[in-house]
């Protein structure tokens, strides 16, 4: 009876042993940066990555009045992102503080993204009727027709919170509404 017992208590630790080097591996290679995803077009090399995650998708959209944004115009400063829907009733009630914060002077950017066409989004056109009726002057909205760079962000609901670095990296996301002390807080945790 003791030696199957012995005998299961080393089975057991050397289940541990494996399944902890595997873990340790995978957290190894999330804290050096390395993954599979191709790499960034940007010329951001791995040495002057200062913040863990991966690269952010490198979008390039069009604004409401026709102008193309893209993430490597803003090279070199932390973004805040916001996805967000005009039927979405907890970004609505959030655009007013999201509006302040985009006016204040700070040592970030703030961007916000919407899907014509996709998820429920009004078509680009009718959105851009809908928003310029509202008083919300500070606030950058980029388009993602079709939701294209939605998927590549990941974004499974709405409102959905990205925090890039200055170094392109995408250091944090957040399902759900934060309020601005959240995303001040948020980017003063990443370079």
């Amino acid at each position: 009876m003791a030696r199957k017992w012995m005998v299961s208590v080393i089975v057991f630790a050397g289940v541990l042993l494996i399944l902890s080097a595997c873990v340790s591996q995978q957290t190894e290679s999330k804290q050096t940066g390395s993954s599979s995803a191709p790499a960034s077009t940007s010329d951001i090399s791995s040495s002057t990555m200062m913040n863990k995650g991966e690269t952010a998708p490198e979008f390039s959209l069009v604004d409401l009045k026709g102008n193309t944004v893209g993430l490597s115009d803003i090279q070199g400063k932390k973004v805040y992102v916001k996805y967000w829907a005009s039927w979405c009733s907890i970004c609505l009630a959030g655009l007013e503080d999201l509006n302040n914060l985009a006016g204040q002077n700070n040592d970030f950017q703030v961007i916000t993204i919407v899907t014509p066409d996709y998820k429920g989004e009004k078509s680009s056109q009718a959105f851009t009727e809908w928003f310029d009726q509202q008083p919300y002057d500070n606030i950058t909205v980029l388009l993602d027709e079709k939701g294209v760079w939605a998927k590549k962000f990941g974004v499974r609901a709405y409102p959905s919170s990205f925090y890039i670095g200055s170094d392109g990296i995408l250091a944090k996301s957040q399902p759900g509404h934060a309020s601005n002390e959240q995303i001040m807080e948020s980017l003063q945790e990443i370079l």
